[in-house]
């Protein structure tokens, strides 16, 4: 892709690199290092709980491997989520002096209105740094917060390009566009050479079976569980394994007890995954944090971030604590090996850095399987039916000969000896 896409930079979603496990901070390193050397040049960069010495962290990293920081300051809606929250955390992002900051709602909570008072105050507590916005459409609401956004001055808009848009994904390029447009702007993107691409992609969607992103009705109930959607369906399957389906709304009910006595997290991987499975272990159980898991032990421990622990209702935090694993856990520190130290265990010094980064975060089993499946498939789109009619004639093994006629042109397909045609 680097290859090919040339003017526009590619850019890396640099938060965790494993989503649920803890990473050596050389691993992190290695990882965005990698990512540069094979041509990206921007790497955004969230932390769960907008932890400064977090981002400090990941943005030395970054620019040491040659990547433009851009951090986000992720939206959330809880009683400390408030106005000064957000201003002093502009301000400690500004600090860091990276290119750009990004207001990240990756719950699609923002409203127009919040978008009205809260990206003002962020643009004048980061001394001048160029503010851009990510939001969701789970609302509904995402394409008229991007439209309140370049009316405050927001001249970047994080889209998605359909099928691949709306629903619980980001605004349409296209729609953005036009309403770019609509307000007397110019917007810099050619779509002339994107709409091939979203056609490409909703043939293929169609063909495979893949949901097509539509625009959704307005739900005020996300803003009380604020559970992401990928969240919700995990939620039921877990009900579902039990025979509990139907107390499907019961556990997100319970998600939003369960979010206040951890302290309010920001709903996003892993913290709300944490919420989710607690509230509904506590519904399937029937006693409330009877049953907890490593991960939320770990979380009173302070381990996915010391706020959590800091903040975690007392009761709940001595009860969760209040147990042999607990005090196992406790003992517990994250090892930070070399790279050096991670490559020889995990085959020696012919590991190459790619191979090493797959070792590390996936299971033996998981990379045999994707090597098995093969590269990519590839699709003959809409625009060319003869070929995809010639393809599926192909496919089938009762067929010896097939002959394809049109004026002077003749073209004819038999079966070799090793019975494909």
């Amino acid at each position: 892709m680097a290859q090919r896409i040339r003017k526009t930079p590619l850019r890396l979603i640099a938060g965790r690199f494993n989503t649920f496990g803890v990473t050596p901070h050389s691993l992190y390193g290695l990882f965005v290092g990698r990512m540069a050397a094979n041509g990206l040049r921007q790497a955004r960069i969230s932390d769960e709980w907008n932890d400064l010495e977090s981002w400090r962290r990941k943005v030395e990293a970054c620019r040491a491997a040659g990547l433009k920081p851009i951090i986000n300051l992720i939206f959330s809606v809880s009683p400390k989520h408030t106005d000064e929250y957000y201003a002093r955390k502009a301000r400690e992002a500004a600090s860091l002096e990276v290119p750009r900051l990004c207001l990240k709602d990756p719950g699609g909570l923002l409203t127009p209105e919040r978008t009205r008072a809260l990206a003002p105050l962020i643009m004048e507590n980061s001394n001048g740094i160029p503010l851009e916005l990510h939001t969701h459409c789970t609302t509904g609401l995402g394409p008229l917060c991007a439209v309140e956004a370049m009316k405050l001055g927001i001249k970047v808009i994080n889209t998605a390009v359909p099928p691949l848009a709306n629903s619980a994904s980001n605004p349409s390029i296209f729609n953005v566009a036009r309403n770019a447009q609509a307000l007397g702007y110019a917007p810099v993107v050619d779509q002339e050479i994107i709409k091939p691409v979203a056609e490409h992609f909703t043939v293929i969607a169609k063909r495979e079976g893949f949901p097509i992103g539509a625009p959704v009705e307005y739900d005020c109930s996300q803003y009380l569980h604020q559970v992401p959607g990928g969240m919700i369906t995990n939620l039921r399957h877990q009900l579902q394994r039990v025979g509990m389906a139907h107390k499907l709304e019961e556990a997100l009910e319970e998600a939003v007890r369960v979010r206040a006595e951890f302290g309010y997290p920001i709903m996003v991987t892993p913290l709300s995954q944490y919420v989710g499975s607690q509230a509904a272990i506590n519904v399937i159980v029937g006693e409330r944090y009877k049953e907890v898991t490593d991960q939320v032990i770990q979380y009173a421990l302070g381990l996915w971030g010391k706020e959590g622990a800091e903040s975690m209702d007392a009761d709940v935090k001595e009860k969760i604590l209040n147990r042999p694993r607990a005090r196992e856990l406790g003992k517990w520190e994250p090892p930070q090996p070399s790279v050096n130290e991670v490559r020889q265990k995990l085959g020696g010094p012919g590991v190459s850095d790619e191979e090493l980064l797959l070792r590390w975060i996936l299971s033996k089993d998981e990379i045999e399987a994707m090597r098995a499946a093969g590269p990519p498939k590839e699709y003959a789109i809409a625009k060319h039916p003869l070929v995809r009619f010639v393809e599926e004639l192909a496919g089938r093994t009762d067929l010896s000969q097939i002959r394809v006629h049109k004026g002077e042109l003749t073209v004819t397909l038999e079966k070799a000896n090793e019975n494909k045609i």
